[in-house]
């Protein structure tokens, strides 16, 4: 009896341990010119980002240079904890400095785990506060998945991403900092003497890649996103999880092969879907967590498959198609959804609809009046419902059609709302 109470306690605390993301592998490929998904596997399955990490750092950092926080020259000083990140590093010693540039190309061209860390101390005082801030970043760019705990990518358990979020990323650097993603293509750059060389291997060998980052731990695997311009076509490429640095770049270059001339002609990237800066993600269902900008940042549009399901070219989910994270996952994110005071009760019956959130409850009025006059009919007639929702302090409210008597009825004004580049969430009323 005694070895069987011990087998029980034992198995239970196995189950019992956190399950955390794992090198799962993923594959995602964006068209950046109309947002569509090109090819996916596992989109949003919670990945551990490693290096891929160091992105947002230089995201991060790109914004404080343009808020004129930081400019190239600025003075980079090392701490003793900065300097002992290991393992890729540029050795600089505790107390010494570098610039920003030189801490820039460190990051992109060595993923230098140590320039992370000195940058994060730089602009958010400890690199657990700057993770903070990039995880918030995050879901002002859309990133409903994204968890960072370091500004490097060294293994910590509940840093995790997705694919999609990745893609996010990618193509937020580029739309926002483009001179300053043109530093992605940079093959090497000299150091204090010496000639540092990188490894985005795929990149330097294949035509019309241009960046922008691989990462790997034990964790994660051998990850990538890439972005290729061929002739006015752009795409964004991410593989998570792969099982070599060489596995992985075949897998991207036959994804890229396979799908670029699929991609749109244009010279724009996505920034939205011709709506108000106010507007965010039709995604903020009831049970995502809420992109808490502090500003009114128009940003990607780029749910274009519902979780779980494909759906080609369409900016169309439901929210039961919507998959949730496992609650051990979950809760890794930062920031959850908590409703506030409705501005109206919720319709007890029947179906409705959300176009989007946005910053306050008029500019949310104004997405649903101006949907209402461009699709009519199927929204004639409709009660309209925001609602707040608050995370981390900020306040989002939905903008949704209510009153819809079948699921069929409010599906064919998805169908519409699509068709005109808008998101379009659809779910039961709640009762």
């Amino acid at each position: 009896m005694r070895r069987l109470i011990l087998a029980v306690a034992c198995l239970f605390s196995i189950f019992a341990l956190p399950n955390f993301a794992s090198a799962g592998s993923a594959q995602f490929l964006l068209d950046v010119r109309t947002g569509q998904v090109l090819a996916s596997e596992n989109p949003d399955t919670l990945n551990h980002p490693a290096s891929l990490t160091k992105m947002m750092t230089l995201y991060m950092t790109y914004d404080a240079i343009h808020r004129g926080k930081l400019s190239w020259d600025s003075r980079i000083t090392f701490s003793k904890y900065a300097s002992s990140r290991p393992p890729t590093k540029l050795r600089v010693k505790p107390g010494d400095s570098i610039t920003v540039k030189e801490a820039v190309l460190g990051m992109i061209v060595q993923s230098a785990n140590d320039a992370a860390a000195a940058m994060a101390e730089k602009l958010g005082g400890s690199e657990e506060r700057f993770a903070a801030l990039m995880t918030e970043k995050a879901r002002a760019l859309g990133m409903t998945r994204t968890v960072f705990k370091n500004a490097s990518g060294l293994p910590n358990d509940a840093q995790v991403t997705t694919a999609r979020d990745m893609s996010t990323l990618g193509v937020a650097l580029m739309r926002d900092f483009p001179r300053e993603y043109a530093l992605f293509a940079t093959k090497n750059f000299n150091f204090r003497g010496r000639t540092i060389h990188g490894h985005n291997n795929l990149m330097y060998r294949y035509g019309g890649m241009d960046g922008i980052k691989t990462g790997y731990t034990n964790a994660s695997g051998f990850n990538l996103v890439s972005s290729v311009k061929k002739g006015d076509r752009r795409v964004v490429g991410v593989v998570m999880g792969g099982r070599s640095a060489a596995s992985r770049d075949r897998i991207m270059e036959k994804l890229i092969d396979a799908y670029m001339g699929r991609a749109s002609s244009g010279s724009q990237l996505i920034v939205s879907t011709g709506r108000t800066p106010a507007s965010v993600l039709a995604r903020l269902g009831d049970d995502v967590p809420v992109p808490a900008s502090r500003r009114d940042d128009p940003i990607a549009a780029m749910i274009d498959v519902a979780d779980g399901i494909p759906v080609p070219s369409s900016r169309y989910e439901t929210a039961f198609a919507s998959s949730s994270p496992a609650p051990s996952a979950a809760a890794a994110f930062a920031a959850a959804t908590t409703p506030v005071a409705k501005a109206k009760p919720a319709p007890a019956k029947g179906w409705q609809i959300q176009i989007a959130a946005a910053g306050s409850a008029e500019a949310a009025m104004s997405l649903l009046a101006d949907a209402r006059s461009k699709i009519g009919a199927p929204l004639t007639g409709r009660d309209i419902y925001t609602e707040p929702v608050n995370a981390g302090g900020t306040t989002l409210y939905r903008a949704r059609f209510t009153g819809f008597s079948s699921k069929d009825e409010a599906r064919q004004a998805c169908d519409k709302l699509v068709k005109i580049r808008y998101d379009c969430l659809l779910m039961p009323s709640r009762g």
